[in-house]
C-alpha cells in the first residue's frame, strides 16, 4: 500500500508539474502572439516622440508626457500616478532661426541650448569673433573688450566632416593616417588655447558675456555625418547655439580669411520659475505576494536637440507595451508589478534615486528590476551585476525565453556593477537587483545620443519588439518564481590606500532642486 502511494503521489506530482509548464508554454506564447500581432509600439512611439516631443526635465514638455503616460496606462486598465521627487528650473524652448546676412545670404543649421536665454524680440544681427590663441590668462583679458555686440565662436575647427568610417572605406591609408594626425595635433592645440584663457567652460561664457558678446557660438561634432551633440548651456544673459559642423566650419573659414560675416539670430525661450518634478509610476497589483515587486524600468526624460527616440523613447514605449501586454494575458499575477518612468536621469538619475529613497519597502523586497536605456537595437548583454546567485535565477528565467528571442544575448555571472549612467545603478547602489537589458549599438553614441538626430525615423521597432517579448517573459518568471531573488553580492575591490572595500556605485541623496547643470 506505501509503495502503491507514494507511486500515485509521483504520478500527481509530475502531472501538476506538468500542467504548469503546459500553463507556462501557453501564456508565453500568448505574450508572443500580442507583441507580434497587436502591437502598440508605433502608435507609442508617434504619441511620444512626434506629437509630445522632447522631455527635458523641468518644461511643460515633460509634463504633458507624464500625463500622456497615465491617461494611456489608464486606458489600459492599469492603476498610474505621478509622483512628484522634487523641483527643477522651469525653462520652455521657443524658435531659433539662424542666418548668414553677410556677404551672402542663407539660412543655417543651428539651435539654441537648453536653458539658454532668449535674444531680444527682433533678434540680433552681428559678425563673429574666434577665441584667439594667446599666451596666457592675463593676455586674454586684455583681448575681452574685442568681444562686445559679436557673436564669439569657441568651439574648434573640425578638419574633416567625414566619420572615420567613410575614411577607412575610401582613403588610402596614408591620407587617413594623415588626416587623424593633424585632427589629434588641431584638438590638442584647440584644448591648450583654452586652457590659456585660465577659465572652466562656464566661467569662459560668463566672462564673454559679462564683456559684452551678443551670443554664444559652437559646434559639438558626434563624429558622424550631420550629427551634433546638443547639450546645456552655460550662458545666463545671452543664448548659445550650436550650429552644424558643415555650417560652423564655413562660418570659421569665412572669420579667418577676413570675409567678415555676419549673423542673424532669434532665440525664443521662456523662464517658468520651479517647476514641480515627477516619476510616473504604474502598477498591477499581485495577487499572492502582492508586498514583492517586479520593476520595469526606463528613463522618461531626454535631452531636447531631438525628441529623444532612442535616449530614451524607446526603453519607456518598451515597458509601458510590456505592461499593456500583461495586464492582458496575464493580469493576476503572483507579485505586484511595478512600471517606473523616471524624470530627470539626465541629469544625474535623480527620479530614480528619489524612488529608492522614498520607497525603502519596495526596494527591501525587490524580486528584479529589469532596466532598458541606451538605444533601439535587440538586448544582447545582461550582467548579474555583483549578484553571487544570479546566474541561478536569471538562467531559470532565461531559460523560458524562444530561442530566436535570445539568440545572441551574453551573458557574465556574476558580473560587477555596470557604471552609474542608467537608473539600474540606482536600485543596485541599495543593494537592491536591478538589472540593464543592455542592446546593440546601432551607432548610438555617433548618431543618436544626446543628438539633433535622435528621433522617431531612428526606431527598428523589430528590435523593440523582440526586446518586449524578453522583458515580459522575464517579469513572468520573475514574478512567479517560487524563490526570494538572492542578494549575496561578491567582494568589492580593496582600496589600496585605506584597506576598505570599495562601494560602488555609491550611495547619495539625488539632487531634488536643481537647473542647468
Amino acid at each position: 500500500m506505501k509503495k502503491q502511494f507514494l507511486i500515485l503521489v509521483t504520478i500527481l506530482m509530475f502531472a501538476v508539474s506538468t500542467t504548469i509548464a503546459q500553463n507556462r508554454d501557453v501564456l508565453i506564447q500568448n505574450i508572443v502572439d500580442e507583441a507580434n500581432n497587436n502591437s502598440h509600439l508605433e502608435v507609442l512611439a508617434h504619441e511620444l516622440l512626434d506629437v509630445i516631443g522632447p522631455r527635458l526635465v523641468g518644461t511643460p514638455q515633460m509634463q504633458h508626457a507624464h500625463d500622456w503616460a497615465v491617461s494611456t496606462f489608464e486606458s489600459w486598465g492599469i492603476t498610474a500616478r505621478n509622483e512628484q521627487w522634487g523641483e527643477w528650473r522651469g525653462w520652455e524652448r521657443g524658435i531659433t532661426h539662424i542666418d548668414m546676412v553677410h556677404p551672402r545670404v542663407v539660412s543655417l543649421e543651428g539651435m539654441q541650448l537648453a536653458w539658454s536665454p532668449p535674444t531680444p524680440a527682433d533678434g540680433v544681427t552681428a559678425g563673429l569673433v574666434i577665441i584667439p590663441d594667446l599666451e596666457n590668462a592675463a593676455a586674454f583679458r586684455n583681448w575681452l573688450p574685442a568681444v562686445d555686440g559679436k557673436f564669439v565662436m569657441i568651439s574648434m575647427n573640425q578638419p574633416t566632416g567625414r566619420p572615420d568610417y567613410n575614411w577607412e572605406e575610401f582613403a588610402t591609408e596614408e591620407s587617413f593616417k594623415k588626416m587623424k594626425t593633424r585632427r589629434d595635433s588641431l584638438t590638442s592645440a584647440w584644448s591648450d588655447r583654452l586652457r590659456k584663457t585660465g577659465l572652466n567652460n562656464q566661467d569662459l561664457a560668463r566672462a564673454l558675456e559679462d564683456a559684452g558678446a551678443v551670443g554664444i557660438v559652437q559646434s559639438q561634432w558626434s563624429r558622424g555625418f550631420g550629427v551634433n551633440k546638443i547639450f546645456g548651456a552655460n550662458t545666463a544673459k545671452v543664448p548659445t547655439i550650436d550650429i552644424s559642423l558643415e555650417d560652423y566650419g564655413m562660418l570659421y573659414r569665412m572669420v579667418e580669411s577676413g570675409a567678415a560675416p555676419q549673423i542673424r539670430v532669434r532665440a525664443e525661450s521662456k523662464e517658468l520659475g520651479v517647476m514641480p518634478t515627477f516619476n510616473t509610476i504604474a502598477e498591477i497589483r499581485g495577487t499572492e505576494l502582492p508586498e514583492e515587486y517586479i520593476i520595469l524600468s526606463a528613463h522618461f526624460d531626454s535631452w531636447d536637440g531631438g525628441t529623444g527616440a532612442t535616449d530614451n523613447g524607446t526603453g519607456s514605449i518598451t515597458m509601458m507595451e510590456v505592461a499593456r501586454i500583461l495586464k492582458k494575458v496575464y493580469p493576476n499575477p503572483k507579485r505586484t508589478i511595478l512600471v517606473g518612468l523616471w524624470g530627470s536621469e539626465e541629469q544625474g538619475l535623480n527620479g530614480s534615486r528619489a524612488f529608492v529613497e522614498d520607497n525603502p519597502e519596495i526596494v527591501d523586497n525587490l524580486q528584479a528590476l529589469f532596466n532598458q536605456d541606451n538605444g533601439t537595437g535587440r538586448v544582447v548583454n545582461i550582467s548579474g551585476q555583483g549578484f553571487l546567485h544570479s546566474y541561478d535565477f536569471i538562467g531559470r528565467w532565461l531559460s523560458a525565453v524562444p530561442n530566436e528571442i535570445i539568440r545572441g544575448i551574453n551573458t557574465t555571472f556574476p558580473g560587477m556593477p555596470s557604471g552609474g549612467g542608467t537608473d539600474h545603478a540606482s536600485f543596485v547602489a541599495a543593494g537592491a537587483p536591478g538589472f540593464s537589458l543592455s542592446s546593440l549599438s546601432w551607432s548610438y553614441w555617433n548618431y543618436t545620443w544626446h543628438t539633433n538626430r535622435d528621433t522617431y525615423d531612428k526606431i527598428v521597432f523589430d528590435d523593440v519588439r523582440n526586446n518586449v517579448i524578453l522583458t515580459a517573459i522575464l517579469t513572468v518568471m520573475a514574478s512567479e518564481d517560487p524563490e526570494r531573488t538572492p542578494r549575496d553580492k561578491r567582494e568589492m575591490p580593496v582600496n589600496p590606500r585605506t584597506g576598505e572595500q570599495t562601494s560602488w556605485p555609491p550611495v547619495r541623496s539625488p539632487n531634488r532642486s536643481g537647473g542647468m547643470q
